[in-house]
């Protein structure tokens, strides 16, 4: 059976068939958020550490770290500050040590730029995942070494150097060619993490059926675990969290056994949990009873964040999350 292993200095999660659905959160990304990159300019991290701690009580095992700032008033200043090359190694370094200050997860290093994907494999504690190799002959030769040298695990995304093909037999065939390459590596199967690359489905009429039937066969025929960005499939829709609700339990259902989204929304994580139960992944309906719990002080007036936090430090004194620095 597929064991995909991540862990922190002191936490292990596998990612598996058997195992319950892996929500690695999204939201430590300043990529589209302005005030977040603005923040992070001005070394200020108090977002980034409230981010990680809310996504870790609401459910996360997995975060997401992204350094794709673009730093204005630098730049302005600074013409070296308009290169990613020279922004975003340092910005990884710090937002990991930010991090793992406050939650003890594993994590997920992603960036685009090999520089900060190395940064981040040499601060992050533990076994963590590596964001991502695609099916472009460069970056196979930048990336797959990084993921031999340091034993890690990568999301492997199905695009190659034509871009991303509509047609789902395409990108198949480049998850295979990532597969492929990496065992040329010496990377096991069971240490790349497909993401098929989920298409909005108001723009492609079959793009959940596309998915679904790619991760049967990613499962069946490479035997590799698989993500994908869960809200892409609602892009440009009214009521995106209920598109995604649906759909995540869908996948699941098609063997889906990862996600990166945003665990603070209720809708979504209520759908996880239900899909885990009905899995049979969840023990005794353990997860699923402290939902509910979560559920009922939400009606009363609390925020998920705020009932998922006092739900897990009424359990467990802090658990998945140590204080936030004062």
């Amino acid at each position: 059976m597929t064991r995909t292993v991540i862990e922190s200095a002191t936490k292990t999660v596998i990612i598996g068939f058997d195992e319950p659905f892996c929500v690695i959160g999204e939201r430590i990304n300043p990529t589209g958020r302005k005030k977040l990159a603005a923040e992070l300019e001005a070394d200020d991290f108090s977002t980034v550490e409230r981010d990680a701690l809310e996504q870790v009580f609401c459910g996360a095992t997995v975060l997401d770290v992204n350094s794709g700032a673009v730093f204005t008033n630098r730049m302005a200043s600074d013409p070296r500050y308009a290169d990613n090359n020279f922004v975003e190694p340092p910005l990884m370094k710090a937002l990991i040590e930010r991090v793992q200050a406050v939650v003890d997860v594993p994590l997920c290093i992603d960036s685009s730029v090999p520089g900060a994907l190395e940064e981040g494999l040499k601060t992050a504690a533990g076994r963590p995942l590596l964001n991502s190799v695609t099916g472009e002959e460069e970056r196979l030769e930048l990336v797959l070494p990084l993921v031999k040298k340091y034993n890690v695990p990568v999301v492997a995304i199905s695009n190659d150097d034509t871009g991303i093909s509509p047609d789902p037999d395409v990108r198949f065939d480049v998850a295979r060619k990532i597969v492929q390459r990496a065992a040329d590596f010496g990377i096991p199967a069971h240490d790349i993490v497909v993401d098929p690359l989920v298409m909005p489905i108001g723009a492609m009429a079959t793009a959940g059926q596309q998915v679904f039937a790619l991760v049967r066969r990613l499962r069946e025929e490479l035997g590799v675990n698989t993500t994908c960005g869960a809200s892409n499939i609602s892009f440009g829709l009214p009521n995106r969290h209920g598109i995604n609700a649906a759909f995540l339990p869908m996948a699941i259902g098609a063997g889906m056994t990862s996600a990166i989204m945003n665990p603070v929304r209720s809708v979504e994580m209520e759908a996880i949990r239900a899909a885990n139960l009905l899995m049979n992944h969840d023990a005794n309906g353990g997860e699923w009873i402290r939902l509910a719990k979560v559920l009922d002080a939400v009606k009363e007036g609390a925020s998920f964040a705020e009932a998922s936090q006092a739900a897990v430090q009424a359990t467990s004194g802090r658990r998945g999350g140590r204080r936030a620095r004062g």
